[in-house]
């Protein structure tokens, strides 16, 4: 079945569903570089405009990626909650829109309708949208996750303390953590990329990181960013892991070229809730995504590339994670060129993720081939930060020296919150409290705290950090 919008004494044709969405997409380089996007800006109007009145049910009736090839398809057709979708079942692309925007759409109501969305319907109204509607409607949502403590709470922003290392020495990644808790941050997670990938190497970072948490009672998770078959390994050895971490994608191509299906993420997940290590709650999943992964892999079956990446919600959302994270700039250039592109991503995912019920971070980020610098970061996270973003990364210098691209620091996530008024997950700013570090509106303190805690770290201090 085609579709056809009259635009400028034109007629323009579209061959399937799959061509009018990636026709009505806003201009990315990946799109370019698949062949699929939008010949001209008056193209991308006219497809946007047929899908403005496309209505909202097509997306179950018609799959973007063959529902006998693809198991992801199959998760989210035959789990589709119909009855949550009822309210809006009516309703055109456009029409959705338009109610999205209005005052009915409230917190309570978004979260009902969750369920009953699938990632085609979130990604098809996101392509009619312009940023500041993708803020507005984001900052209604709220989704809250609990492990050792609350996060996704209104008025709060997480910081994921990312003390990477290029030759994972535990002298230097205490190190950067120590430095990255006087800054206030790691309430989401402490979460290491290790350089190495050996189930022994990986072992000795989660007890590292455990015996620090336990040590300073600091109400965190840890979680070392391996792949699911290494941490279930850890698991076997008796490894105190907090957050089962994967990277996933929208088709199942993808998570197969990334070594992993449902039914393995489903054998990590129980493995992660039988050891019962969370206080507050059982949010044990931490997943990363990421626009341009899939047509990296191959395996994007012709559909634009902010669209499957909404499919790898559909994945995320299937496991109640505590952290779902879209690494916006990090794959490259070749998927979003340049500030622009990487900013209106970012949008878009946290958007999206949202309105399907997940706990949205972000990496603002690029690599340092992107025609894009620290003020395109700074514009995203502030951006995001009003949307209501549950977590940043929080990087030392900004400058990870193990992955080798710019992200977000301590410092911007304090300029964020002091901006905004935004404040740390609750039991994590009593600990700050506590330990003298900040004050009771969250303000960091120059008290006698901060020598007491890096004297009680000076013993992992030792030695060399290169």
């Amino acid at each position: 079945m085609g579709y056809r919008a009259a635009l400028g004494g034109q007629t323009h044709h579209f061959a399937d569903l799959r061509a009018l969405m990636a026709k009505a997409t806003p201009a990315r380089s990946g799109d370019q570089l698949a062949g699929i996007a939008a010949d001209s800006a008056q193209q991308r109007v006219a497809a946007q405009s047929a899908l403005a009145d496309l209505p909202l049910a097509t997306f179950l009736q018609q799959a973007l990626v063959p529902y006998e090839a693809d198991e992801i398809t199959r998760l989210i057709i035959d789990g589709h909650d119909a009855a949550a979708f009822a309210p809006v079942a009516h309703r055109t692309v456009g029409g959705f829109r338009d109610w999205l925007l209005s005052d009915a759409a409230t917190t309570p109501v978004l979260a009902a309708l969750a369920p009953g969305l699938t990632p085609e319907m979130v990604a098809a109204v996101s392509k009619l949208m312009r940023n500041q509607d993708l803020m507005l409607v984001a900052s209604r949502v709220r989704v809250v996750t609990r492990f050792r403590n609350t996060l996704g709470l209104p008025g709060t922003l997480a910081v994921r303390l990312q003390p990477n290392h290029p030759a994972d020495s535990p002298a230097g990644i205490v190190a950067s953590l120590l430095d990255g808790l006087m800054y206030g941050a790691g309430d989401a997670v402490i979460g290491v990329n290790p350089a190495a990938d050996s189930v022994p190497a990986l072992v000795q970072l989660l007890h590292l990181l455990d015996g620090l948490i336990d040590r300073h009672q600091i109400p965190t998770q840890s979680c070392v960013l391996t792949h699911v078959t290494n941490t279930l390994q850890a698991m076997e050895q008796g490894a105190p892991v907090d957050l089962v971490f994967q990277s996933v994608g929208g088709t199942e191509a993808t998570n197969r070229s990334f070594g992993v299906n449902l039914a393995l993420l489903d054998e990590a997940h129980a493995a992660a809730l039988a050891l019962q290590r969370g206080r507050l709650g059982d949010n044990v999943m931490y997943f990363e995504t990421g626009q341009g992964s899939a047509l990296s892999a191959n395996a994007h079956h012709g559909v634009d590339q902010q669209t499957i990446e909404a499919r790898a919600y559909a994945v995320a959302r299937r496991y109640r994670p505590l952290l779902v994270n879209t690494v916006v700039g990090f794959i490259g250039p070749e998927y979003l060129v340049d500030g622009k592109q990487i900013i209106r991503a970012g949008l878009e995912d946290h958007f999206c993720g949202k309105l399907l019920g997940l706990p949205m971070g972000c990496d603002i980020c690029h690599t340092f081939h992107a025609e894009a610098d620290a003020d395109d970061m700074d514009n995203l996270l502030v951006l995001l930060a009003t949307a209501g973003l549950n977590f940043m990364m929080g990087v030392p210098g900004a400058d990870d020296v193990m992955l080798n691209y710019q992200s977000t620091s301590f410092h911007d996530a304090l300029f964020v919150r002091q901006l905004l008024g935004l404040k740390r997950a609750p039991e994590f700013e009593a600990w700050l409290q506590r330990l003298g570090l900040s004050d009771a509106q969250g303000r960091l303190l120059p008290v006698t705290a901060r020598p007491a805690l890096a004297a009680a770290f000076s013993p992992l201090l030792q030695g060399p950090t290169a």
